[in-house]
């Protein structure tokens, strides 16, 4: 079974896996390049990652089809770095990066993804398609009619060729098409060559240069914990979306283990830490790129291009790129959570937008998800509160309390306040048979009842507990211990 999902994984879709992945070692050119600007160092810093982590992912990643690489949430992290300590601390950090991302995988943090809402990953899609959109701006303003005829062009192609022939990746032909426009009249348009030098050959094992003590690791610990986290984050993130385009399920655990075991390599090669990219990811489904040879076939072309045809590689118009750029954004953006925040409940409208207010306003992908889930948590939290319960039936001079629901942080203090403590009656029964107790506050809130009923002389039965519940009660409880109660009363 292993061999034979293995076997499918590289060999089920070899024609639209190597010309997804010839698409995307394009579009993945410039993206490497302006990454590298941003965080402060050569660009054949981010194209030697953009090769090393797609050819590693590819073989131990946990979602095949899925693109990773050098990426703009982790450059930004990287700026001070590299200003303050240079690149050698860069490619250490990146070392350390991956050992952090390692370590996740085996304690299974990737299982942590439950807990992200469907809203949260809508907003991250909606966020991350604005901003591959807004990203294409610069190229955009400023610049001779040309620009706009020829991305209009490639736009025309990307949608139209399909009509025509399904076979070839449309993505690919308006790229060669326009190169070959623009090469033929000889325009003066920027292209990728513009954007900076590419490397003229193979890169070499290397060891970071920088002191192995104690004052190096306080200097690249916080950038590390920081990269790790942002790039499990956004693949974990991207492995989700991919999914759901290919109706497949992916080993996020293997996943962190794969993307920390490639920045580790990667740093060895004199790469920048990387991470999945939702961009290219969905240019690869949407290439026909399903299987590991897509992501395999997009590091090695990447590399044979760059060293071996960069004369080609720097033609490349960028308005081409920026027409790829844009289809994605488009293609991207859930266009139908728009016509949903109509019908949905106001609480899941409300964390969709705010992941996607907090994502464009910051440009950190970590901020805005966090945000998101916080606010879903919280929404949570305050329905499940709504459902607490809790009923009284007097027989003769005793009180039968009934509790449903859920006892915990948000509804322990509705629950002490639905008891009246002073009332003429011998005895109270409580029964929980129906409720759930969940946390130390609940049972905080429990030993209050009990204590404030006994202190008016008022005789306590609690009834009906689940196994879960005893227990709990059992190691935090306090109202059965005469001298935590003596303690207890002597702080209230």
């Amino acid at each position: 079974m292993l061999l034979s999902s293995s076997r499918q994984d590289w060999l089920g879709n070899i024609r639209g896996d190597v010309l997804a992945g010839i698409v995307v070692a394009l579009a993945l050119i410039p993206e490497a390049i302006a990454f590298s600007i941003i965080a402060g160092v050569d660009p054949k810093v981010g194209l030697y990652a953009a090769f090393s982590i797609s050819v590693i992912i590819a073989v131990i990643g946990g979602r095949p089809g899925m693109i990773s690489s050098a990426t703009g949430a982790m450059a930004l992290l990287m700026v001070v770095l590299v200003k303050e300590h240079g690149l050698q601390y860069l490619l250490a950090a990146t070392v350390l990066t991956g050992i952090f991302q390692v370590i996740a995988g085996y304690l299974k943090l990737g299982n942590l993804m439950r807990f992200v809402s469907r809203s949260v990953v809508t907003g991250f899609v909606n966020a991350l398609a604005i901003l591959i959109f807004l990203a294409q701006l610069p190229e955009l303003t400023h610049v001779s009619w040309h620009v706009y005829a020829m991305t209009a062009a490639g736009l025309g192609i990307i949608y139209l060729f399909p009509l025509i022939n399904k076979t070839i990746p449309s993505p690919l032909v308006c790229i060669v098409v326009l190169t070959v426009i623009s090469i033929g009249l000889g325009l003066d348009i920027r292209t990728v060559g513009d954007m900076g030098a590419l490397p003229d050959s193979l890169p070499i094992f290397l060891l970071p240069d920088v002191p192995i003590n104690v004052e190096t690791l306080i200097i690249i610990l916080p950038y590390s914990l920081a990269l790790a986290v942002v790039g499990l984050l956004e693949s974990m993130m991207t492995a989700t979306i991919v999914d759901d385009l290919t109706d497949t399920t992916s080993d996020k655990n293997r996943e962190c283990k794969g993307q920390g075991i490639a920045n580790i390599a990667t740093a060895f090669i004199g790469g920048m830490a990387g991470c999945a990219m939702i961009g290219q990811s969905i240019i690869n489904i949407k290439s026909g790129g399903r299987g590991r040879l897509s992501t395999l076939v997009a590091g090695v072309v990447l590399l044979l291009m760059v060293v071996f045809l960069n004369d080609w590689v720097s033609k490349i118009p960028m308005a081409a790129l920026v027409a790829v750029m844009i289809m994605v954004s488009i293609g991207t953006f859930s266009w139908q959570s728009l016509a949903d925040i109509r019908v949905h409940p106001l609480s899941t409208s409300v964390v969709m937008i705010a992941t996607v207010i907090v994502v464009v306003w910051t440009h950190n992908l970590a901020y805005g998800v966090l945000v998101g889930v916080l606010i879903a948590a919280l929404n949570f939290a305050n329905k499940v509160a709504r459902y607490m319960t809790v009923t009284s039936t007097l027989d003769k001079k005793v009180r039968h309390y009934g509790v449903r629901g859920q006892i915990f942080f948000a509804t322990s203090e509705r629950f002490v306040n639905a008891f009246d403590f002073k009332e003429d009656i011998d005895k109270a029964i409580i029964d929980v048979n129906q409720a759930h107790f969940w946390d130390i506050t609940s049972v905080s809130a429990l030993d209050k009842v009990v204590i404030k009923f006994r202190r008016e002389g008022i005789d306590v039965e609690i009834k009906g507990m689940n196994e879960a519940t005893a227990t709990l009660v059992d190691k935090f409880g306090i109202h059965d211990d005469p001298k935590k109660i003596e303690k207890f009363m002597g702080g209230h």
